[in-house]
């Protein structure tokens, strides 16, 4: 197996008519690294991975691979294997045969198509499966056979249109752990595009966030989490609470915020903090402290009263809606055998760390 080259996107735009589905991409993908374009559908991600691949030329801007401009390089000239949301095996073909079609394309012995063939069926763990028709496997062993299909050209660069998403959840979570470990041991350069910010999250190296074709923010999945550059980065990678209003000077260490619908709040000031106007406030639902309305505070948090008004048990965590004010607040709080959940109605008290707080463009 080759090892993975690097990608580029520079500039990127592409148009289909009067419709402009990418709009002036730029982004540098390391060799060998799992990549991810996460986005809603119809954000622009798959576009980018077929420019990626060469069934779709760009309107303006760049494509490189490995260095080189692949600008009008067909899809089987360009070292790159494309893996679709639907897998697109051959349902009659026994499954080395499906392993080693672009061998066979390609001229390559039948002997040695099988050898091939069998190298990669122990590669993903389904030595002996070969002589199977397709229909015969599970959704897990086909979703493998794909992945070795795409592998036996032996690709630079491995491309995946969200190949998980018709997999239940249980499998998805084992399929891609699976492809990450995969990836690592061959140190092929992977690009994925997904739509589930946990699949994005847990897999990729460096992610892109993608909305109406705008590239919104690109970094390591973390980075994404607890620094969003926008409302919508906040909001899609991962569950957020925000608050809007107005930032004004109180005194040279601490700054107001006028939040609309909870009220005046005196912050520290930070080296983040923005100037004075109008600004967004984030902080995550498992940095929420609630506690009984009359119980001592912590000093050091930023304390808000507010109504429990609906809990959800997800079995490590229970997700709280809080009313602060007119705003409903979300609070995840660890769960711990035999520990009483808050029940509607109840009055709490929201604690966060102003640490915790980011600002962000309103």
């Amino acid at each position: 197996m080759k090892s993975g080259v690097g990608v580029e996107l520079d500039n990127l735009s592409i148009r289909f008519g009067d419709f402009t589905a990418v709009r002036n991409a730029s982004v540098k993908i390391e060799e060998g690294k799992f990549f991810s374009f996460l986005g809603p559908s119809g954000c622009g991600k798959t576009t980018i991975l077929r420019t990626v691949s060469g069934f779709q030329e760009p309107s303006e801007g760049v494509v490189r691979i490995g260095g080189q401009d692949v600008a009008g390089m067909g899809p089987n000239k360009r070292p790159t294997a494309l893996i679709f949301q639907n897998l697109a095996l051959f349902p009659l073909m026994k499954v080395w045969e499906n392993i080693a079609f672009a061998l066979e394309v390609k001229g390559v012995s039948k002997t040695e198509r099988r050898k091939r063939a069998d190298e990669l069926l122990e590669l993903i763990a389904l030595s002996g499966q070969g002589d199977k028709l397709v229909d015969e496997l599970s959704g897990g062993q086909k979703q493998r056979v794909a992945v070795a299909r795409a592998l036996a050209a032996e690709p630079q660069v491995l491309l995946l249109d969200e190949p998980l998403s018709n997999l239940d959840k249980k499998l998805r979570v084992t399929m891609r752990q699976e492809l990450l470990a995969l990836q690592r041991k061959l140190g092929i350069t992977t690009i994925f595009v997904t739509h589930d910010q946990e699949e994005a999250m847990t897999t990729a190296d460096r992610m892109a966030v993608l909305d109406g074709g705008i590239l919104q923010q690109v970094g390591a999945p973390a980075e994404l989490f607890d620094f969003p550059a926008n409302r919508f980065v906040a909001g899609f990678v991962g569950t957020t609470n925000l608050l809007d209003g107005v930032l004004s000077l109180d005194g040279t260490e601490s700054m107001r915020f006028d939040a609309e619908g909870v009220g005046p709040l005196r912050l520290p000031r930070r080296a983040d903090t923005p100037p004075p106007g109008r600004v967004s406030i984030s902080f995550r639902p498992h940095v929420v402290q609630l506690q009984d309305a009359a119980a001592p505070r912590e000093p050091s948090l930023l304390w808000l009263a507010g109504t429990v008004e609906a809990a959800e048990f997800l079995g490590e965590t229970t997700r709280y809606r809080v009313r602060v004010g007119t705003v409903a607040l979300t609070a995840d709080q660890p769960h711990f055998g035999g520990t009483p959940q808050f029940t509607d109605g109840t009055p709490v008290a929201v604690g966060v760390a102003p640490s915790q707080l980011r600002y962000l463009p309103c």
